[in-house]
């Protein structure tokens, strides 16, 4: 999708219908010694903004290869219109300078054809060294070290970048990454272990965090977005939230989110649109289900950069003829049927919780409506 329809899906009419009340939620209770900075790093300084920039050249969609240069351009532009900054370094020092220990929140489940990109969070670290950050202070993580492995960062950064996960696989079996005393209980299911502890990295050593999550769909979520890829990826145990067709992601994906330290230290939203997935996700192990927005997105409001995406996923989905991220239809829902992800896009495994966007604003994350989003777009 390049830049001139992306213009027109924001001036069309939006696809999300209203939250509507609910009373099947489940009761979520948060632990947390930590407090809240005077200015919590999600909405941040920029609530309700989004600067998109979009480049033909920044991949090529023949061979699914990104442009660095073109990239580096992208990343440069979108950080001084977000800020207003006149150097790009003068923008990055609005949220970091050397004394931080800086997280980056990469997504590397969609390997190999669409997880974080590789220029990008290259670039990023480019940037925090710029600033005087060393690379020992700098941190690229995950939760699991086999999606880490698969995808495998390190020989495109500086040697002495930390690369980190919290746990070998999703198998739930080694909490040692996580922190005891910071977690979400809520027991969804009747399963025996009913607490999702946050990552000992987050809550005892990152001082910033940098969110970058991929433009994708979700089968129980909608989309994986910034709010996903923040808490999902920062916390244990939370694949229980949604299961027999059922998705408890409405409420959790958000209160996760929400949880100190980790909603005060993620100051900076990088969307990584070079590439997409329009269903099958958060997986992307065909390139069956593969596009190329061709852009990134900058922001500090998790909200209101998700809010464009859900209108994206939905876009494409209707382009290819799919059922919506908003079907909640028993009709198309197939529980057992455990290959009807990725085989037919008109069946779901588990009702899918779009709205897990616009809860998140009610608990203060940003802004959800599409009226009050300002959107900012540039093409290099």
């Amino acid at each position: 999708m390049h830049r001139r329809s992306f213009v027109r899906l924001l001036a069309a009419a939006p696809f999300a219908p209203a939250l509507q009340p609910r009373n099947d939620l489940p009761p979520l209770r948060v632990v947390s010694r930590y407090s809240a900075a005077a200015t919590p790093g999600m909405p941040g300084p920029h609530p309700g903004r989004v600067v998109s920039v979009a480049s033909d050249r920044c991949v090529d969609t023949s061979t699914g290869k990104a442009n660095d240069e073109a990239v580096r351009e992208m990343m440069a532009r979108g950080m001084r219109t977000l800020t207003g900054a006149g150097t790009t370094r003068d923008a990055w020092q609005r949220f970091f300078d050397a004394r931080d220990v800086v997280g980056i929140k990469v997504n590397c489940g969609g390997y190999p054809y669409c997880v974080s990109a590789y220029e990008i969070v290259a670039e990023v670290v480019r940037q925090l060294t710029g600033l005087g950050v060393p690379v020992s202070q700098i941190y690229v993580y995950e939760r699991f070290q086999n999606q880490m492995d698969e995808v495998n960062y390190a020989p495109h950064l500086p040697e002495g970048v930390q690369i980190v996960a919290a746990e070998r696989a999703n198998r739930n079996v080694d909490n040692s990454g996580y922190d005891p005393a910071t977690y979400l209980e809520a027991d969804l299911f009747g399963e025996e272990d009913t607490r999702s502890n946050m990552m000992r990295l987050v809550s005892r050593s990152l001082t910033k965090i940098i969110n970058i999550p991929n433009m994708k769909d979700h089968g129980a979520t909608g989309v994986t977005g910034c709010l996903k890829n923040i808490a999902y990826g920062s916390f244990s145990n939370v694949a229980r939230t949604h299961q027999r067709g059922k998705s408890h992601t409405y409420s959790v994906v958000g209160t996760l989110a929400a949880v100190e330290p980790l909603r005060s230290r993620t100051v900076l939203q990088i969307m990584d649109g070079l590439r997409g997935v329009w269903h099958g996700g958060p997986f992307a192990r065909t390139t069956r289900y593969v596009f190329y927005p061709r852009q990134i997105l900058f922001g500090t409001d998790p909200v209101a950069i998700d809010r464009l995406l859900l209108d994206v996923i939905e876009e494409q989905r209707r382009a290819h003829g799919a059922i919506s991220i908003w079907d909640r239809s028993p009709g198309s829902l197939k529980i057992d049927d455990t290959r009807a992800r990725d085989a037919d896009p008109n069946v779901n495994i588990i009702i899918r919780e779009p709205g897990h966007v616009e809860y998140a604003s009610t608990l203060g994350l940003g802004v959800y409506d599409r009226g009050r989003i300002r959107m900012q777009d540039i093409t290099v």
